[in-house]
Parts: C-alpha cells; sequence; structure tokens
C-alpha cells in the first residue's frame, strides 16, 4: 500500500483555453473513433501497485503491448515526469484527484473517448463525468478506482460509536489522534466546518475564500496538541493503532481491513458531515508516442475481472460496477470490505480530491490556491 499521495508542486490556476486533442488516435483532428493497431509498446507512470504482473502480463500477451512502468510516490512527482522529455517520454499517467486538474490545465494530457472504452457504461455514474478529470464536457482521461478517508477508531477505547468528525477535535483524545501528513486534510477540516460552523458558507472543501481558509486552518492548528503523529505511510497508522499509541483518526478501508485482521478492535465509520476521498485516473498524454496502445491498456484496466484484481491487491474500490462479483470470487467478502457493493448515498457523501485553484467556480477568483494550502501547512506542522 503506497503512502500518502503528496502534491508539493504548486497547482497552477490556468484558466486558458484547454489542448485540442489529436484526432484518430494519435492523428488528424477530433477524438478518434477507433483504436488502430498497437505500437509494441506503452510507458507509464503509475502508483506502485498498479501495473502488477497478474493483469499485465496477460494484457501485453494479448495485445503485443510491452508495458513499462515508472513508479511514482507522490502526485507531485507524477506532474514532473509527465512534463519530462518535452512530454513525449510517458503516454500514461495514473492520476489522482490532487493532480489531475493540473496536467489538464497545463495541456500535459489530452481528452479521449469514453466510447472506445466498453466497460465505461458500467462505471458508477458519478465516474464517468467527474470534475476531477472532465472539464468543459471533456474527458480527460478514465476513471480506476477510488477510497474514502474514514473515521477510524478503537472500540474498546471509544466506547461509544463516533458520527461527526468533531471526534478528531475532541480534547478527551489528546496525545491518541493520527491524522495524514498532507495539505489536502485542510479540506477535511473545510468539510467539517461547512456543518458545524454554516456561517461560512463553505459549499466545496477545496474551494475556500481567505475566511472560510483561515476558519480550517485554526481549527488544525487548535488540533495540533491532540495529534499523537502526522502520518505519511498507511503502515505508520496502522501501527500506531496496534501499539495503542492513537485510538481515533483519519485513515483508509485498507487500514480498518488490516487492521481487522490482525485482531485489534477497529471500525470506521463516514461521519454525518460526509468524507473525502480520493480517485484515481489513467490519463493520456499529450504529445503519447503509443496512444492506440494507450488505448488497448484504458480497455484493459476497465474489465471487471482487472478492476477486482487491482482493487483487492492495492486495497481500495473500484469504477466498475461489475467488479464487486469478481471481488467476491478472487477472495471472498472484498467486495463489501471495499464498499464495492455500497448504495449511491455513500458514494454520494465523498467529496473528492481536487487541487485547489484561485478560480471559486462562481465567478470569483478570491480562493486561495494550493500556494497557500501548502505554505499553511508547512507552517502548522512547524
Amino acid at each position: 500500500m503506497r503512502g500518502i499521495r503528496r502534491t508539493r508542486v504548486l497547482a497552477a490556476a490556468v484558466t486558458a483555453a484547454l489542448c485540442v486533442p489529436a484526432a484518430g488516435v494519435g492523428s488528424g483532428q477530433g477524438l478518434p473513433t477507433s483504436i488502430g493497431k498497437g505500437e509494441g509498446q506503452l510507458n507509464l507512470i503509475a502508483w506502485e501497485g498498479y501495473t502488477q504482473p497478474q493483469w499485465v502480463k496477460p494484457f501485453q500477451k494479448s495485445t503485443g503491448c510491452t508495458v513499462h512502468a515508472k513508479y511514482a510516490g507522490s502526485s507531485d512527482e507524477m506532474v514532473t515526469l509527465m512534463r519530462s522529455g518535452g512530454g513525449s517520454q510517458y503516454d500514461m499517467v495514473s492520476a489522482s484527484g490532487d493532480a489531475s486538474l493540473r496536467l489538464i490545465y497545463g495541456k500535459d494530457v489530452q481528452p479521449v473517448n469514453p466510447a472506445l472504452i466498453p466497460d465505461y457504461k458500467n462505471f458508477i455514474p458519478a465516474l464517468k463525468s467527474p470534475p476531477h478529470n472532465t472539464v468543459g464536457g471533456k474527458h480527460y482521461g478514465i476513471s480506476l478506482q477510488w477510497g474514502p478517508n474514514t473515521l477510524l477508531y478503537n472500540t474498546a477505547k471509544v466506547k461509544s460509536k463516533p458520527t461527526s468528525w468533531a471526534a478528531i477535535y475532541d480534547a478527551k483524545y489528546k496525545g491518541k489522534v493520527t491524522v495524514p501528513d498532507n495539505p489536502i486534510q485542510i479540506a477535511d477540516a473545510a468539510l467539517y466546518l461547512s456543518k458545524a460552523q454554516a456561517g461560512l458558507g463553505i459549499k466545496d472543501p477545496y474551494e475556500l475564500n481567505e475566511k472560510q481558509f483561515a476558519a480550517a486552518v485554526a481549527l488544525l492548528k487548535k488540533q495540533k496538541p491532540l495529534i499523537k503523529k502526522y502520518w505519511a505511510l498507511a503502515s505508520d497508522e496502522i501501527d500506531l493503532f496496534k501499539n495503542g499509541d492513537a485510538v481515533i483518526g483519519a485513515s483508509w478501508p485498507y487500514q480498518t481491513n488490516t487492521l481487522k485482521a490482525a485482531k485489534v478492535p477497529v471500525a470506521d465509520v463516514i461521519p454525518k458531515e460526509g468524507a473525502t476521498g480520493w480517485a484515481d485516473t489513467w490519463m493520456l498524454s499529450a504529445k503519447a508516442k503509443h496512444p492506440n496502445c494507450a488505448y488497448k491498456w484504458m480497455q484493459w484496466v476497465s474489465t471487471p475481472k482487472v478492476q477486482a484484481q487491482q482493487a483487492i491487491s492495492f486495497g481500495e474500490t473500484p469504477a466498475n460496477l461489475k467488479a464487486c462479483a469478481w471481488m467476491d470470487k478472487l477472495s471472498k467478502g472484498t467486495c463489501a470490505q471495499y464498499h464495492a457493493n455500497a448504495p449511491t448515498a455513500y458514494f454520494n457523501s465523498i467529496r473528492f480530491w481536487k487541487t485547489p485553484v484561485a478560480d471559486c467556480g462562481n465567478g470569483k477568483k478570491d480562493c486561495m490556491d494550493y500556494t497557500k494550502w501548502q505554505q499553511a501547512w508547512t507552517q502548522l506542522k512547524g
């Protein structure tokens, strides 16, 4: 399981026209209407664990496209790599929502045609055109997997099931709280405040004006004395709960399931305020040298079986609704463990990461961009 999807490269609030895609797969104008013969190879930038042999080898055998993967440890590294070699060194990237908008506005990726991906029709509706990869009605990639940021707690130490994020700001848990070491954590505070202090008028936890942003940062400063550790790796948080050093915190389903397997008394919940979450997208480079193999890859990793294999291997939730049955076939009970069969209301309660930019989306440009988020987080941690 990878660590935090860090975002240290500053987000650019670019409002210029988006890149015009090459037509056909790699030639002409407009979106391609068919996929041609593979070019023989495919160069990917991926999160570690996204190109495992169990689904890469069959793909290579089926398509003749040899996969070369470069693992990146952070979202900022992915953005940098996608711009290396004039932007043509890599064909695709498995970008999270906190990097995808940077790649779109930076004209590093091109629109794709979902009609060429047969399983696209089986995706969760909200992942067909999510705001982190669909701009101006254009699809800049195909959604892959996702996961919520849940409230994790030790059921032996936290007697009453928490129903609000207020629990991780409660002084009674001083020294026993853990949250991710990530500037995007400011959005979690903002999400809580959107309900706890409705007067602030927070509508989107990633679009915060100066007053709203200051309130979220102030809450995190108040929380800091309660923190045992800001975790950077999933294994860090797992160890904290195993050792009893933390009894409550922000987490992912992966940690919950790992701890339960180790007989640690834990449970997780999506609080009443909802939760933030991450969703990954396979995005096609604006200068991809192997676009046909790239489309074949998007087709392959969207199929139910491969979606299920990756979900179980990595510890996340597939975009394809038909992957649930495959998950249980491959590993009994994993569909429910990773909420792949959860009702639409569960999915709709999650506010997926997107890069904070100055444009608030309401005609105003007074929101705090990612530069401010990073600066505030660095100052907060000291």
